[in-house]
């Protein structure tokens, strides 16, 4: 916005401040003096942004509002100031008047406003019709005022709704000039922006603004040259998007870049040549080059001047595009014979400050007569090609004819003004003017060409022509997706609506074909919305449950309208984040289990698992017991739980008789936060083992050490009654005599008992029930049965291993209880001549035992002897016979020498003594042994005199009998012995 420019008197009243980059040196904004009292006038617009436009319309229409008093009768009065200084004093008064009637208006009813009005501007200006006609006419013009700031605010409300700024630059700003504060205009924190992310996007490859996010400033990010963004193009408006990663939101920036006087104009050729034929008669025209200058505004080309020769003057010429076109014009005759040629120098300028010019030398060759000139068959030539027309395709072909002959007819075409992008797309063909194709065309580019052609025959006369070339859109652009911003992760209690992706999707192709339709793939939570003109948002069209779905993978599909349509894809890959959403379940609804009595303290009961369906530290389940209380004592104290695994052991060791079941809770609980848990419920069964022997009640036991061994031989030796039952002796077989009753503390099969006699003084008198311990008569007794009959019965139960008990049950054969008495009576006193009879016994054990013991104790002293007689030394004569044989020929056993190869002996024993044998080889000497020598003769040596000693034998036994006859006069006896008992 541009404020206006007020007289001295009313500037001090208006307070609009200098926009952005009048503020900002770095901007190089331009900002110059104008005006009579040199107020400043800023020719930068002022960036758009919330409130910004309404604001500066405000201030500026305000400032004349504010001194022309938009009220009523005050117009008047404001209008009224140029009328003199008395006008000022009467309008003051008036002024002063009309506050006076306000405050006694008030005790009135409030009158039409019309009316107030006219009474006001007849107070004010003194009445008349006149002036009254001037007051309705300002009252309308500041009506349509102040609709047209009631329009601007709207205006400025729907930028400001839709949160676009609008920035304006010159061009040619160095790197990092500041743009726009758009922390400031959107209203956005510093801190927020780094730590949300924000960015500035654009689109194209190439980034021309950048954030500072220290700052928030906007500023440029590369040098910007508006010739070679916009060329010609009156307005020239770079777009971007600032983008807030964190809030998921997209603001839409433009920049306008203004233009400044950096380029000069120039001419094509700086060498120019025209010929032209000394017939031309004077004010003949001849079209020259133009010049071309980038700039656009009062900094593009606006004024030609020719130098040089007085008989040409320069004619500009104004065509329907409003191009100042130069036209040399013939202001002389010319004369070849005077001056052959002529020199001129053709200048251009521009309308910068300072001005920039640009000089072109014009040859003019004087030529012998050429009467006609050439004539294009067409003033425009139009021509419409598709884009994807094929190079070296020809566009069309412009004609013209000239009717001389010879050189003159002779027409040849150029392109006198061409750019340099179009030079690089069309070819003209000078003979045939033929306009052909030698680069691709793009739409997207340019779709619109217009050319200048020339046709100059040989003589110097020429003729222009106009080709416009418009060129139609083809589809030939897929829509593009960019991703802007994207979540890579989203919890899963992600409300519904949450954006996950900023996408960008542009289709450069124009109509149909770049109107694109977006869609998602099927089956995923999510759905597209419009953010902002080709912005789509990507947001959760429902809760996210990661358990049935931990990531995806949505592709986002683009087509456009063409015929047939392009297509393209994005993909976003996004994982859902885990939340404690999930309580641990457990595989079963109830537990339950067995545990036998007697168990061992810390046995394994069973496990009890459950499972979380969430992820990592949501997922870890621990395990608990509940409190609760057994038997008085806490439930801990009886089984605990593994916290990881979920075991659960037996503490103590359980008794069926004591506590038969237990029931307790197992409570999991997952890692979360906070911890989700369920219950389950543990039934433990105390299986029974049969730990416990049946006992008898009945018969009871009898007091006493001797109570098992019957009714009677209790400690004190008195008479005991329990167990005796009386059975007449006229009883009839099957008769009951007694019921041996016991009970098993067991459960079951433990506590099934049985019955059997095990004992009994007649075996075949009485019997017992198996299941009912029953004692029954088996036969009618007899007269021969004794009085007296004790029975054993035993109990037992069907455990494995069956336990057992006994029972003595005394059974009398008596037809009264005076005869049951006296049978007891009588049956007493034979007691103590069996205490006599076991200790009798005693002692016959006693004594046969210390026979044992003194027989043992012979034995041995029998054996201490003989070893004694057999350690001691030989006579002494005995050695003396034996002097001269040497000592290696004996060997001491038993006291006795012998010679060592003088006999061998064959021993063969068997298990049978009978048939055991010992046979005696023959020696070298004798195959005997002599007898042992009476005391008083020398021994003789073996083998000497065997004969003699064989005679001398009593009996004439050899010696072998002798020796079996008296074993003890053979001296070798120890020597035989020893050898027997050595192989045995």
């Amino acid at each position: 916005m541009r404020c206006r420019q007020f007289p001295r008197q009313r500037q001090r009243r208006c307070s609009v401040e200098p926009c952005v980059q009048c503020r900002a040196a770095a901007a190089g904004a331009a900002v110059h003096r104008g005006g009579e009292e040199g107020a400043e006038r800023c020719t930068q617009p002022r960036p758009l942004r919330p409130g910004s436009l309404a604001r500066s319309i405000a201030r500026c229409v305000g400032v004349r509002a504010g001194c022309e008093r938009p009220r009523g009768a005050v117009r008047s009065c404001s209008e009224a100031e140029g009328g003199g200084r008395g006008r000022q004093r009467q309008c003051k008064r008036s002024r002063s008047r009309r506050r006076r009637r306000e405050r006694s208006g008030r005790r009135r009813r409030r009158r039409n406003g019309a009316e107030a009005a006219s009474v006001r501007c007849w107070r004010c200006c003194g009445g008349g019709g006149a002036v009254r006609e001037m007051c309705a006419a300002r009252e309308g013009r500041c009506g349509r005022r102040q609709r047209a700031l009631l329009c601007c605010v709207l205006v400025a409300a729907w930028e400001a709704a839709r949160g676009q700024l609008r920035y304006s630059v010159p061009e040619e700003l160095p790197k990092g000039s500041f743009v726009g504060d758009v922390a400031t205009d959107l209203a956005l924190e510093l801190a927020a922006l780094g730590a949300r992310g924000a960015r500035v996007v654009s689109p194209g490859r190439t980034q021309y603004f950048a954030l500072h996010a220290s700052s928030g400033h906007l500023v440029t990010a590369e040098r910007i040259d508006r010739e070679q963004l916009c060329e010609k193009e009156p307005q020239c408006v770079l777009r971007c998007e600032l983008i807030v990663e964190g809030e998921m939101k997209v603001y839409a920036i433009e920049v306008e870049i203004m233009d400044i006087n950096d380029n000069a104009p120039s001419f094509k050729n700086m060498e120019l040549e025209e010929k032209i034929s000394e017939m031309t008669f004077a004010g003949a025209r001849f079209p020259l080059p133009k010049a071309h200058d980038q700039d656009i505004g009062t900094n593009s080309l606006q004024s030609y001047t020719l130098s040089g020769d007085e008989h040409f003057s320069l004619s500009v010429q104004a065509g329907a595009d409003g191009e100042k076109r130069p036209e040399l014009v013939l202001a002389k005759a010319l004369d070849r014979e005077e001056a052959a040629f002529h020199e001129l120098l053709l200048r251009a300028s521009d309308g910068g400050d300072p001005a920039r010019t640009g000089t072109a030398r014009i040859r003019v060759a004087v030529l012998d007569a050429n009467d006609n000139a050439p004539a294009f068959s067409q003033a425009v030539y139009t021509v419409r090609v598709p884009e994807d027309v094929p190079v070296g395709s020809t566009l069309l072909t412009v004609t013209a004819t000239d009717p001389d002959d010879g050189i003159n007819g002779n027409i040849q075409y150029s392109f006198p003004e061409i750019s340099d992008k179009a030079s690089n797309i069309f070819h003209l063909e000078p003979e045939t003017g033929a306009i052909r194709l030698v680069r691709n065309l793009d739409f997207e580019e340019r779709s619109f060409y217009e050319l200048e052609v020339q046709a100059r025959d040989g003589g110097g006369l020429s003729d222009t022509a106009k080709v416009s070339i418009s060129v139609t859109d083809v589809n030939d652009n897929a829509p593009e997706i960019s991703v802007r911003s994207a979540l890579s992760e989203i919890s899963e209690d992600a409300a519904p609506g949450t954006v996950v992706a900023l996408l960008h999707v542009q289709d450069r192709d124009s109509g149909a074909n770049g109107e694109v339709r977006c869609s998602l793939g099927e089956g995923v939570p999510f759905r597209l919305e419009r953010a902002l003109d080709d912005y789509y948002s990507v947001v959760t069209a429902r809760e996210l449950d990661r358990e049935r779905a931990s990531e995806y993978n949505v592709t986002v599909r683009a087509a456009d309208g063409g015929s047939p349509a392009l297509r393209s894809g994005a993909v976003l890959a996004l994982r859902v984040l885990d939340v404690n959403d999930n309580a641990p379940v457990f595989a079963e609804a109830r537990y339950s289990a067995r545990l036998p009595e007697n168990n061992a303290e810390g046995a394994l009961v069973l496990t009890v698992r459950a499972w979380d369906a969430d992820w990592g530290q949501n997922a870890r389940v621990r395990y608990r017991l509940r409190e609760g209380r057994l038997r008085g004592a806490p439930l801990s104290s009886y089984v605990s739980v593994q916290a990881e695994t979920g075991a659960l052991y037996a503490l103590r060791s359980f008794d069926y008789e004591e506590v038969r079941e237990v029931e307790l809770w197992v409570r999991a609980e997952d890692g979360g936060a906070p911890p989700l848990s369920s219950n389950v419920s543990v039934r433990l069964l105390i299986a029974d083992e049969n730990d416990n022997a049946p006992q008898v009640l009945y018969p009871p036991a009898a007091p006493g050490p001797g109570s098992g061994v019957g009714a009677w031989g209790s400690a004190s030796g008195a008479w005991s009654w329990a167990g005796v039952e009386l059975a007449p002796r006229s009883a009839e077989p099957g008769a009951l005599v007694a019921k041996v009753v016991a009970v098993d503390a067991d459960a079951g099969q433990n506590a099934w008992l049985s019955y059997e006699l095990a004992k009994a003084t007649e075996p075949g008198l009485f019997r017992v029930g198996l299941h009912s311990g029953e004692v029954r008569t088996a036969r009618s007794p007899l007269a021969r049965d004794a009085a007296r009959h004790s029975l054993v019965v035993v109990v037992k139960d069907r455990g494995r291993p069956a336990l057992s008990a006994t029972a003595t049950l005394t059974v009398v054969l008596a037809e009264s209880v005076a005869e049951l008495l006296s049978e007891l009576g009588s049956a007493a006193a034979p007691a103590e001549p069996a205490g006599s009879l076991t200790r009798w016994l005693v002692l016959a054990v006693a004594a046969v035992s210390c026979l044992f013991l003194a027989f043992l104790l012979l034995l041995l002293a029998l054996r201490l002897r003989r070893w004694r007689r057999s350690r001691l030394p030989p006579p002494p004569s005995a050695g003396a016979a034996l002097r001269g044989v040497p000592a290696s020929h004996f060997v001491g056993i038993d006291g006795v020498r012998a010679f060592l190869r003088s006999y061998s002996h064959d021993v063969s024993l068997t298990a049978d003594s009978r048939k055991s044998q010992l046979r005696c080889a023959g020696g070298s000497c004798c195959d005997t042994l002599p007898a042992r020598p009476p005391p008083d003769e020398a021994a003789p040596l073996r083998g000497e005199d065997a004969a003699a000693h064989r005679a001398a034998e009593p009996d004439g036994l050899p010696v072998s009998a002798a020796t079996a006859a008296d074993p003890d006069s053979l001296p070798s006896r120890s020597l035989l012995s020893r050898c027997v008992a050595s192989l045995l």
